[in-house]
């Protein structure tokens, strides 16, 4: 089955190709950025700003054709995609949770964005902590990895 998605928006950061950009938005603290939404959905931003953080939902149109078996960042092993966070994937599909500092019109402005300048975005949502899962006791192999967060940044490996 094909699905097409519209994008909503996008994204500016000052990331201008993959290689180097932080890999997750807690490597990227107090990287600035903003979010230009379309003028046709500028009406879905009315009440955003009551929100500290929201998840950006984005098109990865610079990524390479994956692979079912990875090097993922912070790693040496191969390991499936799916036990990865890897951008190269069979829908190329990634999310940021960044901070909100500010709405003005159609423009978001945003901190800890760890995404590729020119990103397509596709959809907006709030960020609300109590939502999720408070039982997160397992990290896979990513366990002796974590520390390494802070220091990692795009190699260029998933990158067309």
């Amino acid at each position: 089955m094909e699905i097409t998605y519209k994008s909503i928006g996008i994204v500016h950061s000052p990331f201008k190709k993959p290689k180097g950009t932080p890999i997750q938005p807690r490597a990227a603290r107090g990287i600035e950025g903003t979010v230009e939404i379309f003028p046709e959905y500028e009406k879905g931003l009315k009440d955003i700003e009551g929100f500290s953080h929201i998840i950006l939902i984005c098109h990865f149109h610079l990524s390479k054709t994956f692979s079912l078996e990875i090097k993922p960042y912070m790693e040496d092993k191969l390991h499936g995609l799916f036990a990865t966070r890897a951008p190269s994937r069979p829908n190329p599909i990634g999310l940021s949770v960044v901070r909100l500092v500010k709405v003005k019109g159609y423009k978001l402005y945003i901190k800890d964005i760890d995404i590729v300048d020119g990103t397509p975005l596709l959809d907006i949502k709030p960020y609300i902590p109590e939502f999720g899962s408070e039982d997160i006791i397992k990290k896979g192999w990513l366990e002796n990895n974590i520390g390494r967060l802070p220091d990692s940044k795009d190699d260029g490996r998933f990158t067309k």
